[in-house]
C-alpha cells in the first residue's frame, strides 16, 4: 500500500499533458509512478456531482498534488477537459496497460462520497485497455442502471440543478486554496447526462486521445444475457 501524499511536497514531479490542454502548468504525479513497470486502473462506476461521472478518466484526479487539485477546481469551465486531458501524461499512456472495473454494485446517485448503492441482477465487470473504451461502457452500465433504481432514490433535481455543483466547487477550491481562489474561480457547468455522447469529459477525450473508439463487446462466459449486451451495444455505438 503505497499514500502518494505521505511522502510529502516534494514525492511528486511534474508530467505534461498533451500540447494545447487547457492546464496552465504541468501536473505533479506522485514519484511512485516512475519507479513501476505497469499500471492497472481499477475505477468505481459511480456518479459524481461535479464531473458528472466517477469512472477510468476520473480516477487520475487522485494521483494529483495539492496544487494541481487547486487548478483544476479554481479553472472549473473546464474541470471536464481538463480530466480528459488529464490521462494524456507521458506516464499514464507509456505504464497503464489495463482498465477493468467491478461493476456489480454502482453508486447511482450523486457521489462522489454519499449516494444510492443499486446492485443489478446481472452484474459487470468491465475490462479494457483503453480507458476511454472502458468509461463509454461504464458510462453506458451506469445509465442503464439509474433507469432501473426506485424512483424515491433518483437525483433528479441535483442533475438538472447547476447552482449545487457550483457551491460545492467553490466550497472544495476554497478548501485547497482559501477564500481568494475560491471568489476568484471560475463557474463550473455541469450539465444532464442522457446518454455517453453528453458527457463531456468523453467527448473531450475523443480528441485528445485520436478519435472515437470502436467499442467490440466480448463477453468472457455465458452469464450475460444476449439483450443486455445488444442494449450496451447500441449505447456506445456511434450515432450516425
Amino acid at each position: 500500500m503505497h499514500c502518494f501524499e505521505e511522502g510529502g511536497w516534494n514525492a511528486f514531479y511534474e508530467d505534461l499533458p498533451t500540447a494545447g490542454s487547457n492546464w496552465k502548468h504541468g501536473l505533479m504525479m506522485p514519484n511512485i509512478l516512475k519507479e513501476v513497470q505497469h499500471i492497472v486502473l481499477m475505477p468505481r462506476c459511480s456518479r459524481h456531482i461535479l464531473a458528472g461521472s466517477s469512472l477510468g478518466l476520473t480516477a487520475a484526479v487522485g494521483y494529483w498534488r495539492h496544487d494541481t487539485r487547486l487548478e483544476y477546481h479554481r479553472d472549473a469551465a473546464t474541470l471536464q477537459e481538463k480530466t480528459a486531458e488529464g490521462n494524456t501524461v507521458s506516464t499514464l499512456r507509456s505504464k497503464q496497460r489495463l482498465v477493468i472495473s467491478a461493476a456489480d454494485k454502482l453508486l447511482t446517485t450523486f457521489g462522489p462520497d454519499n449516494g444510492y448503492v443499486f446492485a443489478p441482477d446481472t452484474g459487470l465487470i468491465i475490462a479494457s485497455d483503453s480507458v476511454v473504451a472502458h468509461d463509454m461502457v461504464s458510462l453506458a452500465w451506469l445509465l442503464e442502471n439509474r433507469r432501473m433504481i426506485p424512483a424515491s432514490e433518483r437525483d433528479g433535481f441535483i442533475d438538472t440543478n447547476k447552482i449545487v455543483p457550483r457551491i460545492v466547487n467553490r466550497v472544495v477550491t476554497h478548501w485547497l486554496g482559501g477564500w481568494g481562489p475560491a471568489l476568484a474561480s471560475e463557474t463550473m457547468n455541469k450539465n444532464s447526462l442522457n446518454s455517453i455522447w453528453d458527457d463531456r469529459v468523453l467527448t473531450h477525450s475523443y480528441d485528445v486521445f485520436g478519435g472515437v473508439p470502436a467499442i467490440l463487446l466480448e463477453s468472457a462466459n455465458n452469464a450475460l444475457p444476449e439483450d443486455l449486451k445488444t442494449r450496451l451495444g447500441r449505447m456506445t455505438a456511434f450515432p450516425a
